[in-house]
């Protein structure tokens, strides 16, 4: 799937400026959409998270020409997350709250177009920490198998998430800010 770049980093930097709010904003939706992901983070400076999740943004923005440099990363990142709890059915949600924070952000310069792009974006995104984070499941020397042989498991995934979880993302679902037609 090629990306429409102009769409997506000429959008991007509309709503930089306001990135701090942003983070802000995804958290409080991420907890509000899906509260039993909020224990995971329930050893984590939220301050420092908010301010790494921001720089994986503006690194995504500068890297979107050439996305095969950071994919890399990008598989650390998901094998790291397997470590924090995060499961693949968290995915899909992520994003679609990602879009949802995004719109809100951008206003009336969120259209059908820089939905759809993003959309993409984070789709690719997700499929790169997916792998990483397949990698570090099938891996009986990562320090996530061996997280996980200790790590009681006292939720299912489908308790986790809403029901819409297993969905992907899709543009329909931030096309306009909350609250426009």
């Amino acid at each position: 799937m090629a990306l429409d770049l102009k769409t997506l980093e000429t959008s991007f930097d509309l709503i930089a400026p306001r990135g701090d709010e942003l983070v802000d904003i995804f958290y409080t939706r991420l907890f509000e959409t899906a509260p039993a992901v909020e224990p995971l983070f329930a050893h984590t400076d939220l301050r420092k998270q908010k301010a790494m999740l921001l720089a994986t943004l503006v690194l995504l923005r500068k890297s979107l020409r050439d996305l095969d440099s950071i994919a890399p990363k990008l598989r650390e990142l998901g094998a790291r997350h397997v470590d924090y709890g995060a499961r693949p059915e968290h995915y899909p949600v992520v994003a679609e709250v990602m879009l949802a924070s995004m719109a809100e952000i951008a206003g009336e310069a969120w259209t059908d177009e820089v939905a759809a792009a993003w959309a993409g974006a984070l789709g690719l995104v997700a499929t790169a920490m997916l792998e990483g984070a397949a990698e570090a499941e099938r891996s009986p020397y990562s320090d996530s198998h061996c997280s996980r042989l200790s790590r009681p498991r006292s939720s299912s995934p489908a308790q986790l998430l809403p029901a819409r979880a297993g969905t992907p993302p899709t543009p329909s679902s931030a096309r306009r800010a909350p609250g426009r037609r």
